[in-house]
């Protein structure tokens, strides 16, 4: 609930400060938070490990869109969605570089006894969850791959 009343707060000021960008990308944060809290099957609460899950989820769908923009040659679009997606990345767990990752999953691969491509499931399940919020599923993905074929 820390996160919430952070990113409460910080709408307040990007209004007092007129940031429109960071506004709408913080009132999108909230508007999935409301969401999430009201969901069916929900109870009405939000903790802050969900609340970075939803931010991961805005800035990738920003990222996302920005490239499609990039692709259809409206930069001006594309620079506002990667504006607020790195106003939204100031929530989030700072991200673990290419080489931090890699050793985490040699611990990792190692722990577990992987030796091949097909241990991957194996290595995947233990890796996503060490390593959420920390490093891109894609990037994990990715690496685990090569360093079980090599």
């Amino acid at each position: 609930m820390e996160l919430e009343k952070q990113i409460q707060a910080d709408i307040m000021s990007a209004m007092k400060a007129h940031e429109a960008t960071k506004l709408a990308a913080l009132r999108g944060i909230k508007s999935a938070i409301l969401l999430a809290k009201t969901a069916e099957g929900g109870n009405g609460e939000v903790t802050d490990a969900d609340i970075v899950k939803i931010i991961q989820k805005l800035v990738k769908q920003r990222k996302e869109s920005a490239a499609i923009y990039s692709q259809q040659n409206r930069q001006e679009l594309a620079d506002n969605e990667l504006a607020e997606a790195s106003a939204m990345e100031v929530y989030l767990p700072k991200q673990l570089d290419e080489a931090e990752v890699e050793a985490i999953l040699a611990g990792i691969i190692a722990e577990v006894g992987a030796s091949k491509p097909s241990d991957m499931g194996k290595v995947m399940g233990v890796a996503t969850k060490r390593l959420a919020g920390q490093a891109d599923g894609r990037l994990i993905s990715t690496l685990v791959k090569k360093m079980l074929t090599v």
